[in-house]
């Protein structure tokens, strides 16, 4: 299966690279997956929530919920996406500032394919088949987050506001590449137990710049087998919104909970969400996460209810639902999360996805 999803990328890649140059539905939704396996195993549900190095790809305004005396942050996740075709990587860190409430932070992001065959000299001039003229290449998709957070008391409550520049870098192998640069802007107003976030991605409109550089030869190859030849073009993410609300319970003395439910608001046409309108449409998402003593952590969540129809045309509501576990030992996070694409056909669409945080505190 793995191999025959590589050999059907390359077609498929044929026909994005040719869409004409305007706002592209789903552009750079390699951002929306997002990193870390603890968001993972909420159901994506910790725009609210999300207060540790993690929370630049999330919410940057989470960046400010750690404290100075928790130092230097690093976070690092791995993930296979496609039953392994996909390699989804991240690598952060967040350190405050020398004043107080204040922090910064770096991100990396890819989200690759790999070994994908180019098979546009697969014939010979004669007509002939020759299969050692079969390449691999990648396809690859690679985003770097600055950010920044700053947190204020306010009344009772605490308010948190930051912000994301994004360079996104998106090459597909020797054919194509682009540069992007866009925008994020986040806000957590706590106050007790409650949160609410509010979440503004890509709030400038992201843009993504392409040019491509075929040969001679492929340009024949794809003229002659009927595929548009790209040219040069500009591609635009529209803004995404997402608003969150998270409550944390105390069950027992050792045993807390903390739930979130969010509403994310795409503007770039009608989706499959259940609240679909164009150009606005919504997606609920939810999430749970209990812990006994701050040491181990049970999550679950669901996300990305969609309505399917069957070969016999009846409806169904599908989701994504998740799992997770997380272990804390001294300032050493370890978190494990199982989420599938909502496939409800029986195919092996799950993914296991591993993530580590480490917090390096200054000497007193």
């Amino acid at each position: 299966m793995t191999r025959s999803f590589r050999c059907l990328v390359f077609p498929t890649v044929l026909c994005l690279l040719s869409l004409p140059a305007i706002a592209q539905k789903y552009s750079n939704e390699f951002l929306s997956i997002g990193v870390g396996a603890r968001a993972h195993g909420m159901g994506t549900a910790v725009v609210a929530s999300q207060n540790d190095v993690y929370a630049a790809a999330w919410n940057p305004a989470g960046l400010a919920a750690l404290p100075a005396e928790r130092g230097l942050e690093i976070g690092a996740m791995h993930a296979e996406w496609f039953g392994g075709v996909g390699n989804y990587d991240y690598l952060g860190v967040t350190m405050p500032l020398s004043s107080n409430n204040q922090r910064i932070g770096v991100s990396l992001i890819r989200f690759g394919i790999d070994q994908i065959p180019n098979t546009l000299s697969l014939y010979e001039a004669d007509g002939t088949i020759n299969f050692d003229n079969v390449t691999e290449f990648s396809a690859a998709d690679y985003a770097f987050l600055g950010s920044y957070a700053r947190a204020f008391i306010r009344g009772a409550g605490v308010l948190r506001v930051g912000g994301n520049v994004k360079v996104i870098h998106r090459n597909i192998g020797t054919f194509a590449s682009s540069w992007g640069f866009g925008l994020d802007l986040g806000a957590q107003y706590q106050r007790n137990r409650w949160t609410v976030a509010l979440l503004a991605r890509d709030v400038t409109t992201t843009f993504n710049a392409w040019s491509f550089s075929f040969t001679d030869a492929e340009r024949d190859v794809l003229e002659l087998t009927d595929n548009a030849v790209p040219i040069n073009s500009v591609e635009t993410t529209n803004p995404t919104f997402e608003l969150g609300v998270a409550r944390a319970f105390d069950i027992t003395e050792q045993i807390g909970l903390t739930a979130e439910v969010d509403l994310i608001a795409t503007t770039d046409g009608k989706r499959n969400t259940l609240l679909s309108a164009d150009p606005i449409s919504l997606d609920p998402a939810v999430g749970l996460e209990a812990d006994y003593g701050d040491f181990v952590f049970l999550r679950a969540g669901v996300s990305q209810l969609q309505r399917i129809r069957d070969f016999d045309n009846q409806e169904a509501l599908n989701s994504r639902p998740s799992l997770g576990l997380g272990l804390k030992v001294g300032q050493l996070f370890v978190d494990y999360a199982y989420t599938d694409l909502g496939d409800n056909e029986g195919r092996s669409t799950y993914s296991h996805i591993v993530s580590l945080r480490l917090g390096i505190s200054p000497k007193q």
